[in-house]
């Protein structure tokens, strides 16, 4: 597939989406109640100053964020938080998949800085507004154990350590044998950082939606945008059912159903495991923490408030939903392994196994910003391990640009100008 400059576009294209089975298996999430957001088919035509497309958790802090200042329209072809965010094991970080001296390395020690301090403080500030609008998403401060892996042996951890310091965040350095005492696990090494945030992600996004709600959003659901007609003056989508939404912008949030117009480059949807054991009787750890590999792929795990554990991995390059569930027993298998054998004092037995769609990128990093060459279109792609941190920046870059600011980071995260010729 070939590629050139992307010139000015304004007429009408097809919303045609990458139409995927984004999980299969009941997640543990799927367990426990939600609180019910509000929503109806679209049955007349009507306007907006913003469109989001998509009602998961990328949606959803966008359209809070937006409707301080702007009538916000939501819609959703399947209904709220029924995509891929109930799949998600929630363990969100302001780490990036690509550690530090990495990414330094990639594109630049400067811009590398700067990315990890933007995770950093968007983390502290979804939880900050989760608790100023009265969110009850189970949500707690945890640390993160980083553990040596294939990826960054006992040097590359302390390098790491050193890195993330010098960039001002604190993180401490492990030894093994201070590892093996303070956790009783062993490995050479490994990096404990602080205060990322565990969460119910479908409670989470509920949330927001709600609040978005309750200052006048509306959504629109099961409802399908086919057409969109983009110009100086705003767009004009067009839904299945032949009704019309005008708005002022339209803001792609749909996930890893990327619309076509959207740029693709350096983006991989991948397949992605995970399991929630049986309530242990025991503590699973002596400190409640987040842990997770310097290793690709890397296994990642959590607790429970009901005291299970949650652990995922297993990664594989592809997207077929027909090829990741036929593998679902085995990689449930695989995961129980490797989750023995790190504790091996907790019962590994799963209550629920699920797969679903992940992304990712070379950098680890996301994209968010304008469409190339759409007018006043936006689009979202929180890809790669911490989605639901880059969904808060993601947020923030939005609500700035449509409200005639400028976020001092968007440079960091926006769409090359580029896009695919068929």
């Amino acid at each position: 597939m070939a590629l050139r400059a992307l010139p000015p576009f304004k007429g009408a294209f097809l919303m045609t989406t990458e139409d995927r089975d984004l999980r299969t298996g009941r997640t543990y999430w799927q367990s426990r109640p939600m609180p019910a957001v509000p929503h109806r088919p679209l049955t007349r035509d009507v306007k907006a100053d913003v469109l989001v497309v998509g009602a998961g958790i990328s949606g959803a802090l966008v359209a809070e964020a937006l409707s301080d200042h702007h009538r916000v329209i939501v819609v959703d072809k399947r209904g709220p938080v029924m995509g891929s965010t109930p799949a998600s094991t929630a363990l969100v970080e302001y780490e990036i998949d690509t550690p530090l001296i990495d990414l330094s390395k990639q594109i630049g020690r400067v811009k590398a800085e700067r990315a990890w301090r933007r995770s950093h403080l968007a983390l502290h500030a979804l939880a900050a507004r989760t608790r100023a609008l009265g969110i009850a998403a189970d949500t707690r401060r945890t640390d993160n154990l980083y553990l040596a892996g294939s990826l960054l042996d006992a040097d590359g951890i302390a390098a790491e350590a050193q890195a993330r310091r010098q960039a001002g965040i604190e993180t401490l350095f492990l030894d093994r044998r201070t590892l093996a005492d303070r956790f009783g696990i062993k490995r050479p090494a490994a990096l404990l950082a602080f205060d990322d945030l565990a969460l119910d992600p479908r409670r989470l996004t509920s949330g927001f939606l709600n609040a978005a709600i309750e200052r006048g959003t509306r959504v629109y659901a099961p409802t399908e945008i086919t057409d969109v007609e983009s110009g100086s003056d705003g767009v004009t989508a067009t839904t299945a059912n032949g009704r019309t939404i005008r708005a002022g912008a339209i803001v792609f949030a749909t996930g890893y159903e990327l619309p076509r117009y959207v740029p693709k480059r350096r983006h991989q949807v991948m397949s992605t495991y995970a399991i929630a054991t049986v309530r242990q009787k025991q503590k699973p750890l002596p400190e409640d923490c987040f842990i997770w590999e310097a290793s690709d792929p890397y296994l990642y795990l959590r607790s429970t408030p009901d005291g299970r554990v949650i652990c995922g991995g297993e990664d594989e390059e592809f997207s077929d939903d027909e090829a990741r569930d036929a593998l679902i027993p085995q990689k449930t298998e695989a995961i129980r392994r490797k989750l023995g054998k790190m504790l091996p004092h907790i019962d590994t037995t799963p209550d629920f196994a699920w797969a679903g769609a992940f992304g990712s990128t070379p950098t680890g990093l996301p994209s968010i910003g304008a469409v190339p060459g759409l007018k006043n279109a936006w689009a979202v792609l929180g890809f790669g391990g911490n989605g639901i941190t880059y969904s808060r920046i993601a947020a923030d870059i939005i609500n700035a640009a449509l409200s005639g600011k400028s976020d001092p980071d968007a440079d960091l995260y926006a769409f090359a100008r580029t896009r695919a010729v068929r």
